[in-house]
């Protein structure tokens, strides 16, 4: 069969693939909770996620508890 022809997996199966890769970077919500929003430790979690998931930088900013999408952009840009 001809790859274009391959059956792919839907987007909400992508989805919880990605998600459960950002579970295992080894952070517990107590230490996100503790660490500032905009802390040197978080960001490199927050680039780490986005270039090796597909999620989003709104997803990314909830789960790491940085803000709004527009400040993980911004701190990912910054390179903090």
């Amino acid at each position: 069969m001809h790859p274009r022809f391959c059956p792919q997996p839907a987007g909400e199966e992508k989805q919880e693939s990605a998600e459960d890769h950002a579970q295992r970077l080894g952070w517990t919500e107590e230490d996100l909770s503790r660490w500032r929003k905009g802390d040197a430790r978080k960001v490199p979690l927050a680039r780490q996620l986005r270039g090796e998931t597909t999620m989003t930088l709104a997803w990314i900013a909830g789960r790491l508890q940085m803000g709004t999408a527009s400040r993980v952009a911004f701190w990912l840009r910054k390179g903090v």
